[in-house]
Order: structure tokens, then sequence, then C-alpha cells
């Protein structure tokens, strides 16, 4: 009579090794991981559950929500400020802020003198000074014609004093250039291309 082959419970009928046998493979399921494009192979009970396992999605634990990706929003960027508008660049020949009439009195010395200061002597930095201070006390005193006297410079070699070239760009900086409408030459009388009419703006309310 022919023995038929002994099944995989015949062979692990034994209570003990049975025993042992399912905490072993208990623990090399849970090491097994399926390789991509291979299958487990089909016979056993176990192999087809663990398989089963595997394919299943994970679930969420209880009380616990799936991460969401948060989108972080940035806010727009605020408008650009208008730039502050500058006032053009006065010199002996361009005057913007000054009308016609008041120039031609200007050219001709014909302006009312109410304050005067001399530089004559001082160094570049305290003409600057002097400078400010000058016009600042006369823009709050609200005077409106001027006299700076910067001298002529070197006369015998013809050169250009430094003072007199330095003091159109300092009345140019501000504060000095908000508190100003323009400047020219003084008439012949009154120091000439030594000396420079400043004409005040007027006093804010």
């Amino acid at each position: 009579m022919t023995k038929k082959p002994k099944t995989h419970k015949e062979k692990t009928s034994n209570p003990s090794i049975a025993e042992d046998d399912a905490v072993l493979w208990d623990g090399v399921a849970a090491s097994v991981r399926v390789l991509e494009g291979r299958e487990f192979m089909a016979g056993s009970a176990d192999a087809q559950q663990l398989q089963k396992k595997l394919q299943e999605k994970p679930k969420t634990p209880p009380g616990k929500q799936p991460l969401k990706k948060t989108v972080q929003i940035k806010p727009p960027a605020p408008p650009a400020l208008p730039a502050k508008m500058l006032l053009p660049e006065l010199s002996i020949d361009k005057q913007p802020g000054l009308d016609k009439s008041t120039a031609r009195k200007m050219a001709r010395g014909q302006v009312k003198i109410e304050s005067r200061l001399d530089l004559h002597g001082m160094t570049q930095d305290e003409a600057s000074v002097a400078l400010e201070r000058f016009i600042e006390n006369a823009y709050r005193n609200t005077k409106r014609e001027v006299i700076v006297v910067t001298g002529k410079g070197g006369r015998t070699q013809g050169e250009i004093g430094v003072l007199r070239q330095m003091t159109p760009q300092w009345l140019n900086r501000e504060p000095n250039r908000s508190r100003i409408v323009a400047f020219s030459h003084a008439a012949p009388k009154d120091g000439g291309e030594g000396a420079l009419y400043v004409r005040i703006r007027k006093k804010k309310p």
C-alpha cells in the first residue's frame, strides 16, 4: 500500500514543535518585505495571509489624524512709496523758481538787502556752518533778500576762490535748498562776482 506524503499539519503534529515553528514564523514574517516585481509562492496559508497584510494600506491609529501639507501664503507686498521730489538745482544762470520781474531786479541790484554774511577769512568748514545758520535765521525771520560775500579769490593769477566755488554748492544742499528760491551775482556796487544775492523762500505758516 502506497503511503501518502505527510502534509504540513502532520509534520508539525507535535504541539511543542508546532508552537516553536509558529513563533519563529511570526518573527520571520514581521521582517519580510515584498520585493518589487516579485510575489510569494502559493501553497502556504501563512504566506498568503502575510502577503494580504503587506498589501493592505496602513490604518491611522485612533485619535490621530493624518498630517496635511500646509501651504504658506505670503502677504502681498506693500505698495512702494513715491520717491521724494527733489528741488531743481540752482545756479547763477538757472533760477526756475524766480519770476522774471524779480530776476531783473536782482540782476540790476534793485533789491532791498535785509541781512548780510561775509565769509572772508573762514575755512570751508566754518563757512559752510555759518552759511547754513545764516540762511536758517533769515528764513525763520521772514527775510526775503540777503547777500553772501564770498570774495573773488586770487586776483593775480585769475583763479576763482574756494569759497566762491563752494558757496553755490552749499546753497543747493539741504536744508539750505528748501529755504531759498534763487541766487545770482551781486551788482558791482555790492561786490559783483565776489558776492551773491540770495532770495529766501516765504516761510510756511
